[in-house]
């Protein structure tokens, strides 16, 4: 026979988790924090230029150009003669048909203009150049 008093004593196992879920909340906004600051892409030194800065809606196409001659869209490295070829065919699943050209200051600019002709013959019209605002002295 169990008396009321040894039944009461019996212990329950069960986990806390209150101070699991306050870890986690501290941590995801830790990343949300932190995950904007860690974009990552093609390190290029633009020239500087007045102008405004463009409000980003969605992610756009990016074509760089390194001061060594490389192309690449996005992240992705392609050469001169891939890239039309390569435009026309992102651009039959893409809405958005415009696209942005950074290029090293140190590029010689008969480079870029290939570059230029190239995404223009791909059927791209809506060409953005990226650069960094002037910095006064």
């Amino acid at each position: 026979m169990v008396s009321g008093s040894n039944y009461n004593k019996r212990s329950f196992s069960e986990i806390n988790v209150t101070p699991l879920v306050d870890v986690m909340l501290v941590l995801l906004i830790i990343f949300m924090i932190t995950a904007p600051m860690l974009q990552q892409g093609i390190k290029v030194a633009l020239p500087q230029a007045k102008a405004q800065s463009l409000k980003a809606q969605e992610e756009k196409l990016m074509i760089t150009v390194t001061r060594d001659e490389r192309i690449y869209i996005n992240k992705n490295s392609y050469t001169l003669n891939e890239l039309g070829g390569t435009l026309k065919a992102l651009q039959a699943y893409r809405r958005d048909r415009q696209v942005f050209l950074k290029a090293d200051k140190d590029v010689p600019y008969g480079f870029v203009v290939r570059v230029m002709s190239e995404i223009k013959a791909a059927g791209i019209q809506e060409l953005g150049m990226v650069t960094e605002p002037l910095q006064e002295k």
